[in-house]
């Protein structure tokens, strides 16, 4: 007497032996969905990429420079050389490099900007801040940014000196500035806690002129975007002196 499963085959026109399924078929299954899974990673990972990228872009492109009112030979600015008269004390090493005032960073967070034991790697660009007094310019100093958490140890701001070129480094953890939006140059002034309004720069009162790029500039002092190449210039008092225009050190 045939079984059920006999008839079932004879029915189908399959008179030989029962077929066996092929025990790798699994195995192919799986290999398959884990190669669809890595490439679908790939492409997550891809997308996030650009999206970071395109989104660094957009806060650190800066305007054309020199502008229309900058001189017409630009000066070329060198990584630990000063550019300006020195009017601020110098920091001293001896006590951690502190270069900023009371009242700026001492290791706290200022407008929500760590100071770190290291720079930040996430952003990485460069802008140029240019003081005038009475059509001389001043130096900006070296080490701002820095400071002392205890001895022999200290961290620096994600914005900061190195020299006194008036070079400012912006090196982030972040490509938006904590509070949001850009990193400013009303914080790098409260870092360094000094003053920045329309009648005072730092220790420097009367009317301020300030340029960016080359090209006057009428909005909030303490809102302007700190960018990459960024060139910034104020001048407090008279006479105002054309804004200069700087090339940056290779590399730079």
């Amino acid at each position: 007497m045939s079984s059920r499963a006999d008839r079932r085959r004879n029915q189908r026109g399959d008179s030989g032996p029962p077929r066996r399924r092929d025990p790798m078929v699994a195995v192919y299954i799986g290999l398959a969905v884990l190669v669809a899974l890595i490439f679908i990673g790939f492409g997550i990972m891809s997308a996030i990429q650009k999206s970071q990228q395109n989104a660094q872009s957009a806060f650190v492109t800066s305007t054309p420079t020199p502008g229309p009112k900058a001189t017409t030979k630009p000066i070329t600015l060198k990584d630990g050389a000063a550019v300006g008269k020195p009017a601020f004390p110098k920091p001293d090493p001896s006590h951690g490099f502190i270069g900023d005032t009371p009242i700026g960073g001492r290791g706290s967070l200022v407008d929500g900007i760590p100071c770190q034991s290291m720079e930040g790697a996430v952003l990485h660009i460069h802008t140029h801040l240019a003081l005038f007094y009475h059509g001389v310019q001043i130096q900006v100093p070296p080490y701002l940014g820095f400071a002392a958490t205890g001895p022999q140890q200290g961290c620096l701001y994600w914005i900061h000196t190195h020299d006194g070129s008036g070079i400012l480094h912006l090196e982030a953890g972040s490509v938006n500035a904590p509070n949001g939006g850009n990193y400013t140059l009303g914080n790098f002034f409260d870092i360094w806690g000094q003053q920045l309004t329309r009648n005072r720069v730092a220790s420097f009162e009367g009317p301020v002129t300030a340029y960016v790029n080359g090209s006057i500039y009428d909005g909030d002092l303490a809102s302007i975007p700190l960018r990459a190449h960024q060139q910034i210039v104020l001048e407090v008092g008279s006479p105002v002196v054309p804004p200069p225009a700087y090339i940056f050190p290779l590399g730079d």
